[in-house]
Formats: structure tokens, C-alpha cells, sequence
């Protein structure tokens, strides 16, 4: 069974990590993925950096920008889980645009992250369809799940038909902007997150976006199996450095 249908069947909460490879510096990837598992992280989703992040905001887009100029690539990320799974057992989901991955070759790019232990990616601008039609037996062939992202605007029926072709969790987008620009949930976001729950979908839902501390991360998993949290997390490193990455996650979870 893939790790992330195990953790997915924990009874618990799930917290879910996303961090930029290659930043704050270029070997500093292997040691957050550490630090992450020893602090209590369920699951951690590994961007891969992109010179145009559509669904970024500016902490996560910052953070993409400095990894390039670190000199992150798909070949050194790969090279550098290449022993990953001696160090960490939890899941590892690459994040990512798809354009890399066609530059790489898709069939090859998920041959590489079953080599190097990868359970899944997330592509945000790769379209439903198209992947249902051309990629889903190659993705399935390596063992990987696809995420997809649902927003408060995507239809009932769209909703299901991701629900209909996903093996593992759906990733509940909080609001239709990007990354890192919200504080805390309102009312609508609140009915969105019921209304999705009442669906009973048989993938869980995991949300993301305008999660940044304990309150946050509380009032998403009273409707979802767990959350994610990206710049909140960035903001952390790029403050603090790696040396307070469990005071994060312990205030996140504790």
C-alpha cells in the first residue's frame, strides 16, 4: 500500500508540509525532510521550483526564485533523495508545474520518483482531463498518486468526477486566490468546507492555503482529514533558519 493511503488511514489529524527544495540553500533539502518527520510532520509536499508559480504567492514565489539561483533542478533534487528512504519513512509528495515534468519526460520523471521513494505528486496546472486521457496509467504503472486541487468555485460535478479518478486525498484549496495571502477563515470559507464535507467523497480532503498556526490548522481539520501548510512554514525558515523548524511544528500541533 502506498504511504500515503497508510498515513491517510491513521486516526488523527494530518499535518502536511510544503517547502521549496533547494532553499533556504541548495543542500538544505535532505535536513528539513528530517527535521520534519522527527518534529511530528504527517506528510511533506516537496516544491519543485518553477520560474512561473501561477498558484504561488510571493513567500513561496521568493523562495522558487532563490532555489533557482541556488541551482536547483529536477537532476539534483532527485540526486538528492536519492537515499531518502534510508533516512524517512513518512510520505514525500514532489509539487510541482507539469512543464518540468514534460521537459524531463513524464514517463521518465515517475520512474525517477519511484527509484528514489516518492508516493505522489501535485500538479496544479496539469488539467484533470488531460491526465485522466494520456498520464493516469503511467503514474499508476509507478505507484504514484495524483492530487487535485478543488477550489470554492469548482463544480459538484467536477468535484466528482476528481473524487472518481483520485486514489489517495483531495487537496481542498481554503479560497480562489493564491498561496499565503489569507489570516484565519470566515464564514464562507466555513460553509465551503461543510458543504464539501457533506459530499462524501471516498477520497478525504486535505486543506491548504491560509493555514499558519494552531487556530488555523484547528478550524480546517474540523471538516478535513488534515492541512497543509506552506508559507507560514517558508516564512519560519526564512526568519529562523532550520534550527527552530520543530518549535514550528510543535506550535502547530500541540
Amino acid at each position: 500500500m502506498n504511504r500515503i493511503n497508510k498515513k491517510l488511514k491513521e486516526d488523527k489529524k494530518l499535518l502536511s508540509i510544503y517547502f521549496t527544495a533547494g532553499y533556504p540553500t541548495l543542500n538544505d533539502t535532505v535536513t528539513i525532510i528530517e527535521k520534519l518527520e522527527k518534529s511530528g510532520t504527517d506528510m511533506i509536499e516537496i516544491g519543485l521550483p518553477f520560474s512561473d508559480p501561477l498558484a504561488d504567492g510571493p513567500t513561496i514565489q521568493a523562495s522558487s526564485t532563490q532555489a533557482l539561483k541556488n541551482g536547483m533542478t529536477t537532476n539534483v533534487l532527485f540526486k538528492q533523495l536519492k537515499d531518502i528512504r534510508q533516512r524517512v519513512s513518512i510520505p514525500l509528495i514532489i509539487m510541482g508545474y507539469f512543464n518540468p515534468m514534460l521537459q524531463y519526460g513524464v514517463e521518465a520523471f515517475c520512474k525517477k520518483c519511484q527509484d528514489v521513494g516518492i508516493d505522489g505528486l501535485i500538479i496544479p496546472d496539469l488539467p484533470v482531463d488531460v491526465y485522466n486521457e494520456k498520464y493516469k496509467a503511467v503514474f499508476e504503472k509507478y505507484g504514484l498518486i495524483n492530487v487535485f486541487l478543488i477550489t470554492p468555485q469548482t463544480s459538484e460535478k467536477r468535484i466528482n468526477f476528481i473524487d472518481s479518478i483520485s486514489n489517495g486525498f483531495i487537496y481542498m484549496v481554503s479560497s480562489a486566490s493564491v498561496t499565503g495571502s489569507n489570516s484565519g477563515f470566515g464564514d464562507e470559507q466555513t460553509k465551503y468546507f461543510k458543504r464539501i464535507a457533506k459530499m462524501n467523497l471516498k477520497n478525504p480532503q486535505i486543506i491548504g492555503f491560509g493555514i499558519s498556526d494552531n487556530e488555523t490548522f484547528s478550524q480546517a481539520t474540523q471538516h478535513a482529514k488534515g492541512a497543509i501548510i506552506g508559507s507560514a512554514f517558508i516564512k519560519n525558515l526564512t526568519k529562523s533558519g532550520l534550527s527552530k523548524i520543530d518549535n514550528f511544528i510543535k506550535s502547530i500541533i500541540n
